[in-house]
Parts: C-alpha cells; sequence; structure tokens
C-alpha cells in the first residue's frame, strides 16, 4: 500500500509539474500576443467641427453599441468580469482624470477605433474593431468628433485583463482571440463603404455588430468564445427556426425600439442589445431589414 501511495504521490508531482510548465508557456506566449506591436496604414480622416456632424456621430456611437460598453458620459465602466475569460473594461474616453482623451491625437483616434491600436502600437484587449474596421470615413470622423466634444469626467479605469482560462483557450482554439486587432488586416486597401440608403449592401454595412453573436451568415447557434451561460444566438436568417418569416417590416422596427417582438416577449438587452440600435433612424432600420430578406435562408446553427 505505501509503495502504491508513493508511485500516485510521483505521478501527482510529474502532473503537476507538467501541468505548471504549460500554463507558464501559455502565459507567456499570450503576454507576446498582448505586447506586440502593429503597425498600420496612415489612414487620412477628416475630423469636421460643426454640429450636425458631431450629433450624428453620436448617434453612430450609440447604435454601434459604443455608448452601452463606454457610459453615456463616456466615462468607462466594468463592462463584464468572468472567470473564464477575464475583464472587460472600457477606458474613459474623456480629457478628464484617468481618461484618454488628452492625450489622443485624431491620428491615434482613427488607429484605436479602426485597428483596435493604442498610440504605441499595443493591441486594445476586447476592443471590437473588427466591426469598426469597416466604418467609412464619413462616419469616422463624426465618430471621433463627437467623442472630442464630450465633456471631461474623471474616472480612473483599469485596462481589460484576460484570465488564465481564456489565456488557455485562446491558446488551444486558433478560431477564439481576445486581441481583434489580430483579425484586422493591417496593411490591406480600407474597404470602399456602401452609399447611403435602404439598400441590402447598406443594411448589411450596419448590421456588422449582429454577425459577432448570430454568425457571419446569421443563422445564429452557440456563439464561440462567449460565457456558457449566454445564450445561443438565434436565428435571424429567414430560413429554418427563424421568427422572421412571421413578422413585417413594422414588427422588426418596432421590436428594436421597444425590445419586445410581436408576440410580447422582451428581449433581454445584455444579450441583445436593443438599447443600442434603437437609435438608427427608420430609414436604416428599412435597410437592415432588407439585408436580413436578402440573406440566404438557413436552418438554425449554421452560422
Amino acid at each position: 500500500m505505501k509503495k502504491l501511495l508513493k508511485w500516485a504521490g510521483i505521478l501527482f508531482a510529474v502532473l503537476a509539474t507538467a501541468v505548471l510548465i504549460a500554463l507558464t508557456v501559455v502565459y507567456f506566449q499570450t503576454e507576446s500576443r498582448f505586447s506586440h506591436v502593429y503597425e498600420t496604414q496612415k489612414d487620412i480622416v477628416t475630423i469636421p467641427k460643426d454640429a450636425e456632424s458631431i450629433e450624428y456621430g453620436k448617434r453612430i456611437f450609440q447604435y454601434r453599441g459604443c455608448e452601452a460598453c463606454h457610459g453615456g458620459k463616456l466615462e468607462g465602466k466594468v463592462y463584464l468580469d468572468n472567470p473564464a475569460i477575464g475583464k472587460v473594461i472600457s477606458g474613459n474616453l474623456t480629457k478628464g482624470l484617468g481618461g484618454i482623451g488628452k492625450v489622443m491625437s485624431d491620428a491615434d483616434w482613427v488607429r484605436c477605433i479602426r485597428y483596435g491600436i493604442r498610440p504605441d502600437g499595443t493591441p486594445i484587449l476586447f476592443m471590437p474593431s473588427t466591426e469598426f474596421y469597416f466604418l467609412s470615413d464619413k462616419d469616422l470622423g463624426d465618430v471621433i468628433a463627437y467623442i472630442q466634444s464630450v465633456p471631461a469626467k474623471n474616472n480612473e479605469m483599469p485596462r481589460s485583463s484576460v484570465s488564465m482560462i481564456g489565456r488557455v483557450v485562446m491558446t488551444i482554439i486558433p478560431a477564439i482571440t481576445f486581441i481583434p486587432s489580430e483579425l484586422i488586416p493591417m496593411n490591406a486597401v480600407h474597404p470602399v463603404a456602401p452609399e447611403i440608403g435602404i439598400t441590402p449592401s447598406y443594411g448589411e454595412y450596419l448590421a456588422l455588430s449582429c454577425k459577432v453573436c448570430h454568425g457571419l451568415n446569421l443563422s445564429g447557434g452557440v456563439i464561440p468564445g462567449f460565457p456558457a451561460d449566454w445564450p445561443p444566438a438565434p436565428n435571424i436568417t429567414f430560413g429554418g427556426g427563424s421568427a422572421l418569416p412571421t413578422w413585417s417590416e413594422r414588427d422588426f422596427i418596432n421590436t428594436i425600439r421597444t425590445g419586445k417582438t410581436p408576440l410580447k416577449k422582451e428581449l433581454r438587452v445584455q444579450y441583445m442589445p436593443w438599447g443600442s440600435y434603437k437609435f438608427m433612424s427608420d430609414d436604416e432600420l428599412k435597410a437592415v431589414w432588407i439585408f436580413l430578406e436578402s440573406t440566404p435562408k438557413l436552418e438554425y446553427g449554421n452560422r
């Protein structure tokens, strides 16, 4: 019995050492990714100063979900604290104490939003620049103009961090990363945004963030890299398992405005951010609806 316990102890020590070595490797590999310095194109974006552009930039900031993350006064907040992922902390964007606004140039803002890169070239964790990369120069300029117009707010926030579990996940599953800049073509020619209109192409432009949860094909399913308690995304094509074929355009607009479906089901805003999308105009929501109608009809779960 003593001999058996001795060997069991040795085996446990060997396994514990192997795990410790593996975790150490994962830690330093992810640290290298977190501190990587990126070179981006020097995009020239005009930052307007007129009130109309600033107000339009505010609305984009709202319906693109930036306000939901950074707060109504752009003061920053803890957006998510989950041991399986880490701490998602949005920064204070103003010129107040703890804010980055006082040190950011126009070019810094462009790199930050479009590429998810800090002024020193290192990546911003969890920053959804994979969506903002596609913003037109006009829309991006208006958003930056709005950010720069907001009064200073004192609020010192720590940076986001990835938990050890999150580091392991992004190491062993290549499709999952909490560094969005790793997915952005830094030196490619920037795509041209579609013209504004009630068209499928403009609707897709407005609905870029929908693909984060509902998948590139919009047919829903379990969301990779999200917390285990996060509900699967529904199918928002007009295929099997989708509620949209029973809705009208007006039903869709009312649902986004109120957070209640035609059957009076309440959409939980922490999972379905209708509280951000409600800031779209009727014409913008009509464009999104036409885009959804135009997508291939897929069965649920094909993402």
